[in-house]
């Protein structure tokens, strides 16, 4: 195919899928059908389907360019990288300093799209399967990042500091997965409501430190 062709064919099929970013944003992905796209895109079915073959194609390239836009990787490795020279205690609190500004500079219409992708889940589980089986290892979440790299630092903690953590590096693990998807929730839900009752109590910075300290006690066990 000549080079123009196939820029011109990338450069429609980014229009389809920024179409699809702006359906996703406003209404729930399981409630999402192809003509919301078609529709959103501007284009007619014929062209859609000319790239396309369906809906689940679309969303998997969504979840590639979002994924692929919010990559953690070199934050979480520069801070890695220090594990010799400090701490190991503050090691996790700069990981919960990451993970909260992180969240933030995101912006909630990606973290919605990400807890309608969950509620997807829920629904339709096999579906989300086959559209993650699609994505090949260099375009998973980020979060799949953190959690490799977590559990062997982890490991590596214990041994060198002769710890006896509360809890297995796979239960830790576990309460840090529902502690970041806990938080990521609840300040969705606050930066989407104007409700004095609740405005101010879901500051990542604060939940993320909450979240590490928690960390910390759990490493430490007892001697």
């Amino acid at each position: 195919m000549p080079r123009v062709s196939e820029e011109y064919f990338e450069k429609k099929r980014k229009e389809i899928v920024d179409a699809a970013y702006r359906v996703c944003v406003r209404k729930p992905i399981t409630s999402v059908v192809m003509n919301d796209i078609i529709a959103e895109a501007g284009f007619s079915h014929g062209v859609i389907y000319k790239y396309y073959k369906d809906l689940d194609e679309v969303l998997r390239d969504l979840v590639i360019s979002i994924n692929s836009q919010n990559r953690i990787d070199e934050r979480l490795d520069e801070i890695l990288s220090k594990a010799d020279k400090k701490n190991w205690e503050d090691i996790i609190r700069n990981i919960g300093r990451m993970l909260a500004d992180y969240l933030v500079e995101v912006g909630t219409d990606v973290l919605k799209i990400s807890l309608y992708s969950d509620m997807l889940a829920m629904s339709e589980p096999e579906r989300v399967s086959r559209i993650a089986g699609e994505l090949g290892s260099e375009n998973q979440s980020p979060l799949l990042y953190l959690v490799i790299k977590m559990a062997g630092y982890l490991e590596s903690v214990i041994k060198k500091e002769g710890l006896k953590p509360a809890k297995s590096v796979e239960e830790i693990i576990q309460f840090i997965i529902v502690n970041y998807h806990g938080i990521q929730t609840g300040y969705v839900l606050t930066s989407c409501m104007d409700a004095e009752q609740i405005n101010g109590k879901y500051d990542p910075a604060e939940m993320f430190s909450v979240m590490s300290e928690s960390v910390i006690l759990l490493m430490k066990g007892s001697r």
